[in-house]
């Protein structure tokens, strides 16, 4: 078994902990990947839009070509137009997907399926695979990390810190840089600062808790940083963007129920 570091709330060396057997799981990028995926299709909200759009107008055409109102020969193309108006409106073009305020030629429509279907020991198998991808230091370093250690084991009294100041305190003496990188806020190009996704922030550190504590409230106020109990562990937590390999504090009661729920 590996043996890694255990630190205080202080920052202060404590002893050695040795990881569970999950954290020797072969890496499998092709399951992470496939887990990762299958979990954002699923959170997919259906859309579409109306079925009527476009189609409320009194618009029609007149095809027939011996035919009084008909509009063979008078230089201008057969689509449905609205008809008995007087004015800008006389033989407007409409409903067509190509006139103005027509419907939409292909639209999104709500009954499509975008939810994926995954195996149950697959999606275990994939987070088992992504614990251990975090404690390897070259994937780590890969997906920008500046850590020195992977994954840091914190003692239990790291889950009853309630100020955000101070599990800023105890993360600094270890992740000083890291927390650095993830307080740099870029503003995005384009349409996007409109929509509610104004700024890109780099993924933290992983904290993972043993269930609900006082540390899931005061660390999730940290740039970056996500908190998750072990019951909630999944594939994208540990993998965002499907590239594994994400730095991951523990305390020592979550590793224990690590232990108990995946070796």
């Amino acid at each position: 078994m590996n043996k890694v570091k255990s630190y205080d709330v202080s920052g202060k060396h404590e002893g050695d902990v040795s990881l569970p057997s999950v954290f020797d799981t072969p890496f499998r990028p092709d399951l992470i990947k496939k887990a990762v995926l299958a979990e954002q299709a699923n959170q997919r909200q259906p859309y579409g839009s109306d079925p009527l759009a476009g189609k409320k107008t009194s618009a029609h055409y007149h095809g027939s070509r011996h035919y009084r109102f008909s509009m063979m020969n008078k230089g201008i193309s057969r689509m449905p137009r609205i008809h008995g108006k007087v004015g800008y409106m006389a033989l407007r073009g409409r409903f067509a997907p190509h006139a103005v305020k027509g419907r939409p030629a292909h639209p999104p429509k709500v009954e499509k399926i975008w939810s994926q279907k995954i195996n149950a020991k697959e999606k275990t198998f994939a987070i088992m695979s992504a614990l251990a991808a975090s404690s390897n230091m070259e994937l780590v370093k890969k997906r920008g990390h500046k850590v020195s250690e992977s994954p840091v084991i914190f003692n239990d009294g790291i889950e009853k810190i309630k100020k955000s100041k101070e599990a800023v305190s105890a993360f600094s003496k270890i992740f000083s840089d890291e927390i650095n990188r993830c307080s740099v806020k870029k503003v995005k190009a384009g349409i996007s600062k409109m929509r509610g996704r104004r700024y890109t922030v780099k993924k933290g550190p992983l904290v993972i808790v043993s269930g609900k504590c006082d540390l899931m409230k005061s660390a999730k106020n940290i740039m970056g940083f996500d908190v998750v109990p072990v019951e909630s562990l999944s594939a994208e937590k540990l993998a965002p963007g499907t590239h594994a390999g994400r730095a991951v504090i523990i305390s020592q009661a979550a590793l224990k129920k690590i232990e108990a729920r995946y070796c």
